[in-house]
């Protein structure tokens, strides 16, 4: 048997046999239907994909994109350089293109008054406010347009490999794409990391300059355990939400896009979530520290190492019903010796039928020292005179 080419991706298959009990019946997803254009729901805690529809197309986020700045503005607050209580002046460029005069969603601060970041920051997420965002983004970038590249580098940073985003606000631009799953995902970003500013998206209403506003989401306080994130709106978008409920301890995350309605928007979000509380029931895949499998090794005293996943591994699957569940290993490898016991080799690939439900990393069980150089040399003769071949699966 050949082993694979160093550097490529390589999938090995897991052996999950205890989850295939059962004759074979309809997926849960395939009982649920939504009408919304795109939509993810998520278990927080298990980071199952509970549902999804047309995930992974890319669509404007209107002013979902807001979420992107303010993760990067609570990182910057986290790392010292922002404080929630520095004042920050409008500037015209905020006002004109983000304020009264825009006519579009606005915190509605003066051109030139002194506002706290903590204020902004409300501004933002309660009222989604356009002059807000942009004086954030100027707060620690100097224009908005030099805070285009922190936002897009913040995003790959935390695992948003697709989106693009072209400025701080959501308004229209035909280059600002994003997909459900990606919102999704930093929406987790925000709540997991966050949790002293996600406090914020979940309070009903702001009052800045003597105008009240109420917190667009419509979950807040008509849905149980509801406590955020945002809505968004433009044509070419349609009705866009991502939000967050808890119940009985569990966390789901749904994002909605393309409802053609305020209307359809809070129904299909509301519906998401009541069948994903009623719908679903905990399993173990993997206890914590428990080998998962192996992943081949280069150059090494030996050809593998074994890999666990550090933690418990849990899976939400249908209540009573037997959904196929695989899973693979994938990694880019052979890993290259020296290997150090908790490094992170690659990760682990849940399916349930067709649809991607979980995705952890995995990390190395044990030291793998470097082989001696007559066992590295009998491993470069191999390649050079094999290839490397076995169950190579390309990017």
């Amino acid at each position: 048997m050949t082993k694979p080419r160093p550097g490529l991706i390589v999938c090995a298959a897991v052996a999950l046999v205890a989850l295939l009990a059962g004759p074979p019946r309809a997926r849960a997803q395939d009982n649920f239907q939504t009408t919304v254009r795109n939509a993810i729901l998520v278990d927080v805690g298990t980071q199952s994909v509970l549902f999804e529809k047309a995930a992974d197309e890319l669509q404007a986020p209107a002013s979902l994109a807001k979420l992107m700045t303010m993760a990067v503005i609570f990182e910057e607050i986290r790392q010292g350089r922002l404080q929630p209580d520095q004042e920050i002046v409008i500037s015209e460029d905020a006002w004109r293109r983000g304020g009264a005069p825009s006519r579009t969603s606005s915190m509605y601060a003066a051109v030139n008054s002194r506002v706290k970041v903590q204020d902004l920051m409300r501004g933002a997420i309660i009222q989604s406010g356009n002059d807000a965002s942009i004086a954030l983004a100027e707060s620690v970038s100097g224009t908005e347009a030099n805070f285009i590249p922190v936002m897009n580098t913040r995003a790959r940073a935390i695992g948003l490999t697709r989106s693009v985003f072209r400025n701080a606000t959501g308004l229209p631009d035909p280059e600002q794409r994003t997909t459900a799953r990606e919102v999704a995902r930093l929406a987790d970003h925000i709540i997991r990391t966050f949790p002293e500013h996600y406090a914020i998206y979940g309070e009903r209403e702001f009052t800045w300059g003597g105008i009240r506003q109420q917190n667009r989401n419509p979950l807040l306080g008509t849905y149980t355990g509801a406590d955020g994130l945002k809505t968004g709106y433009i044509e070419e978008a349609g009705f866009n939400l991502a939000g967050s409920a808890v119940q009985n301890g569990q966390r789901l995350i749904v994002v909605v896009m393309g409802a053609r309605s305020l209307q359809e928007r809070s129904n299909e979000a509301r519906k998401l979530l009541d069948w994903g509380f009623r719908s679903f029931e905990l399993r173990d895949l993997f206890q914590e520290q428990e080998t998962i499998g192996d992943v081949a090794v280069y150059g090494g005293a030996q050809g593998s190492v074994a890999v666990t996943a550090g933690k418990l591994v849990r899976l939400l699957l249908p209540r009573g019903q037997s959904d196929r569940v695989t899973a693979q290993i994938v990694y880019r490898g052979p890993v290259r010796a020296p290997v150090r016991r908790g490094t992170e080799v690659g990760h682990l690939r849940v399916m349930r039928g067709t649809q991607l439900a979980l995705q952890v990393p995995v990390f190395a069980a044990a030291d793998v020292e470097a082989g001696t150089l007559t066992q590295r040399a009998m491993q470069g003769a191999w390649e050079l005179g094999t290839g490397w071949i076995r169950g190579v699966a390309r990017p």
